[in-house]
């Protein structure tokens, strides 16, 4: 394949050789920025609103995470499982089964960018009210309506630069998504300021249109890089068709984690429901929470970004066929997302009083967030363990295990826990808050049992196709 091989400058990385821990970093490092600056653009959303002194439009921007979270989730698990396919294929030097996957998974993106747009923009009222129940939250339900409405009909744009990034990714270039994240949130945050402080004095609308703006420029520029780039995942528009293996083994992969990310947002919903629900100052314990969620997005990314750095390293060596350099990656990768979290979480607790201010300053709800912030941050040590073992076995190509692990956890053991501390124990913030931790401690013992008899390279991709073959 001629344009594999032409690649002058190098923008894809190997990571089947050199140190682990230096490609570990080199990877996740502008990964973390990029979504340090993507939080950033969240963040101003929220601050936005919240200058305007309405808590319920600061309640409803900050509040609607779960509910975008159901199709954006799916559709994040269906991108990771064309993920792992790439970084396979890379790790193997089959580069013309890369290619193939790379216009697959566009197409596909396309495709299902259609289909969520009408299935958000329809069912906005439905979830709505599952999430905002009762009277009390009426006027945050309005704010929602109006904010989901505007993001799911713009929402392909964020489809596509999560797919388009993460065939970069998948062969080991995290440094354009970054710079393209930069670009997206300088765009959002400028506009966001302009929409609501400008001639027009545009509300909750603003910062959903600002939204929708930046994420079509950051898919737009994805777009034009893929067309241009001299690697094995160079775009062709007279390529574009789906190679039916490949698409079978993209959602065999890839459904399992659309499932558990999906449904995993979908309990969220009934989460927020909880919260909305309590006895005390419903709206003020809505609105610390949106403070506590945005922080929390900020303590997650250390993790998260070594999280997806394991799965291409686990991927791209599993490729090569090298299992102990998959394990040791596993291991190095855990042990840097602790680190990092760690140096998080101590100045967050030491400084909760000083940033919840940042995103409403009202004293109740600056009250509600200090006391979540203080009480939850702790356990997010937690997550290094279930996120980076999570990511290793879907490099592996094993998403089954994760789906049924974090949604017997996440969604299963969470529920049961809220339904009985809400009706038997206390029907206050703080216990029912408490139901994070709980989970994720049940997941990490869930993943340290079954990893510890996981036997790696049985369902990859490249050892499937060979077993085809035969």
């Amino acid at each position: 394949m001629a344009h594999a091989l032409r690649l002058g400058k190098r923008t894809d990385v190997d990571m089947t050789t050199g140190s682990i821990a230096a490609n570990l970093l080199r990877f996740a490092l502008p990964l973390m920025v990029g979504n340090l600056f993507q939080q950033l653009y969240n963040m101003v959303d929220t601050w936005v609103i919240g200058q305007t002194g309405d808590t319920a439009a600061y309640a409803a921007v900050g509040s609607v995470g779960p509910i975008t979270n159901i199709l954006i989730g799916f559709f994040t698990g269906l991108a990771s499982g064309a993920g792992v396919v790439i970084s396979q294929y890379y790790g193997a030097k089959k580069y013309d089964q890369v290619s193939k996957a790379a216009h697959t998974a566009m197409v596909m993106t396309l495709l299902l960018g259609v289909l969520f747009t009408l299935i958000g923009v329809l069912g906005t009222p439905l979830i709505l009210n599952l999430m905002l129940p009762g009277e009390e939250t009426k006027a945050v339900f309005e704010f929602g309506r109006t904010y989901l409405t505007i993001y799911f009909a713009g929402v392909l744009g964020l489809m596509v630069y999560n797919m388009g990034a993460g065939i970069l990714r998948a062969i080991g270039d995290s440094n354009r998504p970054f710079y393209f994240l930069i670009v997206s949130s300088l765009t959002n945050i400028a506009l966001d300021l302009f929409f609501v402080f400008g001639p027009w004095k545009m509300g909750v609308e603003s910062v959903a249109l600002a939204t929708v703006i930046a994420q079509w420029v950051s898919a737009l520029l994805t777009i034009v890089v893929l067309l241009r780039s001299t690697t094995c995942v160079q775009i062709f528009w007279n390529r574009l068709r789906m190679d039916m293996a490949i698409l079978r083994q993209i959602i065999r992969i890839g459904i399992p984690a659309a499932i558990q990310m999906a449904i995993t947002a979908f309990s969220n919903v009934f989460v927020q429901s909880y919260v909305a629900g309590v006895n005390t100052d419903a709206t003020y314990c809505l609105a610390g929470w949106t403070s506590y969620s945005k922080i929390d997005h900020f303590i997650f990314l250390p993790v998260q970004s070594i999280s997806l750095a394991v799965m291409t390293f686990v991927g791209q060596n599993l490729g090569a066929g090298d299992v102990p350099r998959a394990r040791r990656g596993t291991w190095i990768g855990y042990l840097i997302g602790t680190a990092s979290a760690v140096c998080i979480i101590v100045p967050v607790m030491l400084f909760a009083p000083q940033l919840a201010p940042v995103f409403n300053s009202d004293p109740k709800v600056v009250h509600y967030a200090v006391m979540l912030l203080r009480t939850i941050t702790p356990f997010y040590m937690l997550c290094s363990v279930n996120q980076v073992l999570a990511a290793s076995l879907r490099g592996a190509g094993n998403t089954r295990a994760p789906m049924i692990i974090m949604i017997s956890t996440f969604v299963g053991f969470r529920q049961l826990y809220l339904f009985l501390v809400s009706n038997f124990v206390s029907n206050e913030i703080l216990p029912l808050a408490m139901g994070y931790p709980a989970g994720w401690f049940a997941c990490c013992v869930c993943f340290v049992l079954y990893y510890r008899h996981y036997r790696f390279g049985k369902n990859s991709v490249v050892q499937s196709t060979k077993e085809g073959v035969r």
